[in-house]
């Protein structure tokens, strides 16, 4: 038995340093790859700094307090140099150090992402579900051009005609921002996300106004989450209800609920569990264009914000935290699996 313990405890072991190495490879490469493109992009940072009308003695100076004038390698090694130490430079845009701008504008996106993806579980999973019991049905056709448009129809039009139609026309949801201009401040930022600091700041007006404008933004957002779940979630369910298994279930005269969930869902739940961990890294990393349209004060409009500005201790970082979020999503999903499937231990 000791032997078994040992043997499992040398198997995780090794599993766990793969990942590391794996994960280690994976970043590296994506601060190299942004760094290189950041240094060939058309935008001079340092006219940014200096503005156009500089001399160019000013220009050659900032140029060389910036580590231009070094070689490409010699500037990402100073640049990795300095991660090492938690320095990851100071924003261009804001003059702060990028670590405290990322920390104030991604629990927004955190928030908005977080509200469209339970949207996404909730109205696509049951969607995919029905068009699979109802395959070749109008029901099926119905719900597959649904997905269809949610996944093909450009997200900022979706936004601008839901503004103007629930926000302009029918006033059923709040406007740009996050809360009312009557609400703004009044709840002070514990966690950043303004719906779970006025629960614990306990002041239900403000979380009714956050309520109000969060709804349409994060929809809109889901809509392309709710799409893809639910054509993989038909897609699985499909799989699954072909298999000899489902047949025996119903000659033993089952009720066809009891086939559905408690068999046949059951057993795409880890495939699942895969296809809402992409959706939800996707909406973390993609929510620009949302962010744009609602004035949602987020991390897709930094990111944005500091490429147009040739800022690349911001993208650097933000692409750092992309990577960061992708694999910590993936970390998390390998976790669940065996609580979701015991077979998977």
């Amino acid at each position: 038995m000791a032997f078994s313990s040992d043997t499992m405890a040398s198997r995780v072991t090794q599993r766990l340093l793969h990942r590391m190495v794996t994960v280690s490879i994976t970043l590296f490469g994506l601060l190299a790859l942004t760094f290189m493109i950041g240094r060939v992009m058309p935008i001079d940072p340092v006219l940014t700094v200096v503005g156009p009308d500089a001399d160019s003695s000013t220009y050659e100076q900032v140029y060389q307090e910036m580590g231009l004038d070094q070689p490409l390698l010699v500037q990402f090694g100073i640049y990795l140099q300095d991660l090492a130490h938690g320095d990851l430079g100071n924003a261009l845009l804001t003059g702060k150090p990028v670590l405290d701008d990322i920390i104030r504008v991604f629990p927004a996106t955190l928030e908005l992402a977080t509200v469209a993806i339970i949207f996404g579980i909730v109205i696509g999973i049951p969607m995919g579900v029905y068009a699979a019991t109802q395959k070749g049905r109008l029901t099926d056709h119905i719900i597959r051009v649904i997905s269809l448009f949610g996944y093909s129809t450009p997200v900022f039009w979706v936004g601008m005609m839901g503004l103007l139609i629930f926000y302009a026309w029918l006033n059923w949801v709040g406007g740009s921002g996050r809360v009312g201009l009557a609400y703004e401040g009044l709840v002070e930022p514990v966690t950043g996300m303004i719906l779970i600091d006025s629960i614990i700041a306990r002041d239900w007006e403000v979380l009714a106004s956050a309520l109000n404008h969060v709804v349409l933004p994060a929809f809109i957002l889901g809509l392309n989450s709710v799409s893809f779940i639910a054509r993989m979630t038909r897609s699985f369910m499909l799989e699954q209800l072909s298999q000899e298994y489902i047949l025996t279930a119903r000659v033993k005269g089952l009720p066809e609920r009891t086939v559905i969930w408690r068999h046949a869902f059951r057993n795409i739940l880890v495939q699942l569990l895969t296809i809402v961990a992409l959706a939800y890294g996707s909406l973390l990393e993609g929510a620009v264009l949302i962010e744009t349209v609602f004035a949602w004060p987020g991390f897709g409009q930094y990111l944005t914000s500091s490429m147009m500005l040739g800022d690349m201790n911001a993208v650097m970082a933000s692409v750092l935290l992309i990577g960061l979020m992708f694999v910590t999503l993936n970390l998390v999903t390998d976790m669940l699996y065996p609580i979701f499937d015991p077979r998977t231990r």
